[in-house]
């Protein structure tokens, strides 16, 4: 599974680890995210977030 790069902070989205403290499970690939899901550590949506390969 692709990761996910915030633009803003460089936090990376693992979709195995997921974001639980936010509401999402381990193993919610990036499509199944919320679309009002926050970057945790800066606050941005999903639209400053770039796909990142392994």
């Amino acid at each position: 599974m692709s990761k996910w790069q915030c633009t803003a902070c460089v936090y990376v989205y693992d979709p195995e680890a997921g974001d639980p403290e936010n509401g999402v499970a381990p193993g919610t690939p990036w499509e199944k995210v919320p679309e009002d899901w926050l970057c945790p550590v800066c606050g941005v949506g999903k639209e400053l977030f770039e796909e990142i390969q392994d």
